[in-house]
């Protein structure tokens, strides 16, 4: 008869330390990838002009291939959405154990890409905010590729180990998970995104964003006779040769740094900020929503001009908006901002903003146009 020879206990040991370790892996990156795929998912359109500044970068450096990189860019809304929805159903599939080999393996690929986007941007400076977490948590290029080099080897564990995990039968769940982020998606994208991250949110004090948190802090790098030192405070002693200042409360500093109107007579800035202002934002006329535009005509003449001033802000030349006012009988003054603020304020051409004093009142997607009365009814709550 037979006998199998007991395993030594240290590789028993070692086997279950594997097993721990792999389990541990599973849920870190089940856990990141969906939350950062909801984040994304919430604002599919911030993620498609990620999209949109890596393929312009690319077309620029490798003009080769410029033509696909901008036969790329109508598409980016469909990869936004597409890109965000696998990152939180393959984090559902992954806590689950469904598939779980098919499931490792397209993580796997997914992590790659991801690590050459962030290393493409913080090697070559291009692309400096990959978005990996859209705008909740502000990344700088480098560690954003740490991150990904992170999940990248928690991802080779799990592959490795994927024998310990049981399939399971949750197909439906991750279905559900498929048609719930989509749905997110699909939502955000034709009104606004459910939860405004950006600071243009309504509630927020935009003068206030301007300006730093409290006072910013240097540490400023200096050499003499061959050595590095750092100061607080720059000092009097000329011999010393500057080498580098860096800022040491980053978390201190403006929110906004770009925010400016203007018109042909100058800066218009700070007199947004004085009163209340109802804004139609308009950033392209070639690519504008005009199925809205009669209630958006009602709205900007169905405000009492006493208490709102309506305006419209938008970053396209003169001809252009006024062919546009033209058109839609809108006789407002017109205001110029840059194209990426007006897409930061909101995600929607055209879509309407209200500030009074300086404070977000109100934002539309034009699919959501308020009337006259609840504007009115808004700026009653100062």
């Amino acid at each position: 008869m037979n006998v199998s020879k007991p395993q030594p206990v240290t590789v028993r040991a070692s086997a279950t330390w594997q097993r721990v370790v792999a389990q541990i892996a599973r849920f870190i990156v089940g856990f990141i990838f969906i939350f950062s795929g909801l984040i994304k998912i919430n604002d599919p359109v911030g993620t498609q002009i990620k999209f949109t500044e890596y393929f312009e970068v690319f077309a620029l450096d490798v003009p080769a291939l410029a033509g696909f990189f901008h036969g790329l860019i109508p598409f980016t809304l469909i990869l936004s959405v597409a890109f965000c929805a696998a990152e939180v159903v393959l984090g559902v599939a992954l806590l689950l154990s469904y598939r779980i080999k098919l499931t490792s393996w397209v993580l796997l690929a997914l992590i790659i890409f991801f690590t050459f986007l962030t290393f493409y941007s913080a090697y070559f400076n291009k692309v400096t905010d990959c978005g990996c977490f859209g705008d909740a948590i502000k990344l700088k290029p480098w560690t954003s590729f740490g991150k990904d080099i992170f999940l990248l080897v928690l991802i080779l564990i799990i592959l490795w180990q994927r024998h310990i995990f049981r399939n399971t039968r949750t197909g439906f769940l991750v279905g559900l998970a498929t048609v719930i982020s989509i749905g997110i998606g699909v939502y955000a994208i034709q009104h606004l995104p459910p939860l405004d991250l950006l600071p243009y949110a309504v509630g927020k004090s935009i003068p206030a964003q301007m300006q730093p948190s409290e006072p910013l802090r240097f540490s400023y790098k200096l050499e003499k006779d061959g050595k590095e030192y750092d100061f607080e405070k720059y000092p009097t002693d000329t011999t010393y040769k500057f080498k580098e200042m860096v800022l040491l409360n980053e978390s201190a500093k403006p929110k906004i740094t770009d925010y400016r109107v203007w018109n042909d007579a100058g800066d218009f800035t700070q007199a947004t900020f004085e009163g209340t202002k109802l804004m139609l934002i308009v950033r392209d006329v070639t690519d504008l929503s005009i199925g809205d535009m009669p209630a958006i005509r009602k709205l900007m003449k169905g405000v009492d001009e006493k208490t709102v001033m309506p305006m419209i802000l938008t970053s396209v030349n003169d001809d252009e908006i006024n062919g546009f006012r033209h058109e839609y009988q809108l006789s407002v003054p017109v205001y110029k901002a840059d194209a990426t603020v007006l897409k930061t304020i909101v995600r929607s051409n055209p879509g309407i903003w209200l500030i009074s004093d300086g404070v977000v009142k109100g934002k539309w997607h034009h699919t959501d146009t308020p009337t006259p009365e609840t504007v009115m009814a808004l700026v009653g709550k100062k």
